[in-house]
């Protein structure tokens, strides 16, 4: 994989939006968590509910203050159930570039967890949500017996409430055009929970890059890949894994910087509707 190419010096029009969306950003954040602090009394699924009008809003602002578009490609790579719904009982496994990835995917599957750092649940608002969300919360520093209670968390979460998971393979947001080595946890969950990993790949650190409060144009694609079914050994595995994620990827970085054909998109969304 080629190392991230430079991006262009920023116009004062692209800081200005930036800017402006910096600050609308914060006052939806500080609006919508007034808003819901009854929901911490009522079932989870209600506050859940409100996180998904707080990601539509984000969206809507991205796209009109930003100029920021987004596209669903491979939803037939989602297991469905007889009613034409995604089922529960699955891993999601996905790249990860930029915070947007961490907020799409409650419009596109139903009520998914996230594997998450547990430093996360101490922040203010924040954390008490995904901890009232049910997410799992992972100590990295905790050894075998973090694995363990991740394991267990996840169990619950797939097996019991039927419910998606979504990991990020390589722990943390790379850059486009880089890749970090993928964590023995998703290899860990793969094969204590015996069911099917649904790769991910995006481009989305095109558009809205880590460490950066700039927002550039242009149309973020995350594309679902054809599932894995669960029994690989565990090296085989995270081959495969990796050799989905990794060129689908790269194709995708190289379509959204203008150096690749944009494919025809069977069932894709350029909406931020979900």
């Amino acid at each position: 994989m080629t190392g991230p190419a430079a991006a262009p010096k920023p116009g004062i029009g692209l800081i200005l939006r930036s800017a402006v969306f910096q600050l609308l950003y914060h006052l939806w954040l500080v609006a919508i968590g007034v808003a819901l602090l009854p929901a911490f009394l009522l079932p989870w699924r209600t506050l859940y509910a409100g996180g998904r009008i707080w990601v539509h809003g984000i969206l809507f602002l991205l796209r009109r203050v930003c100029g920021i578009e987004w596209e669903v490609r491979g939803r037939e790579h989602l297991p469905v159930e007889a009613a034409g719904l995604e089922a529960g009982g699955f891993l999601i496994a996905s790249k990860h570039q930029s915070a947007w990835d961490t907020l799409i995917f409650p419009l596109l599957v139903r009520d998914p967890a996230y594997v998450l750092k547990r430093e996360l649940l101490l922040l203010p608002f924040f954390g008490w949500s995904m901890w009232r969300l049910r997410m799992v919360a992972v100590d990295r520093k905790g050894g075998a017996a973090a694995l363990r209670r991740m394991q267990a968390a996840a169990r619950r979460i797939v097996g019991e409430e039927g419910r998606p998971l979504v990991i990020y393979p390589e722990g943390t947001r790379t850059a486009p055009g880089e890749a970090r080595p993928y964590h023995p946890g998703v290899a860990a969950l793969y094969g204590e929970l015996g069911v099917p990993v649904v790769p991910v790949a995006l481009n989305s650190g095109l558009f809205w890059p880590r460490q950066s409060f700039l927002r550039r144009p242009g149309t973020i694609v995350v594309e679902f890949l054809e599932p894995i079914p669960p029994g690989l050994p565990r090296r085989q595995f995270l081959a495969e894994l990796a050799a989905r994620i990794e060129p689908a990827t790269e194709r995708l970085v190289a379509e959204g910087r203008g150096e690749g054909e944009r494919p025809g998109a069977s069932n894709g969304d350029k909406t931020d509707a979900g």
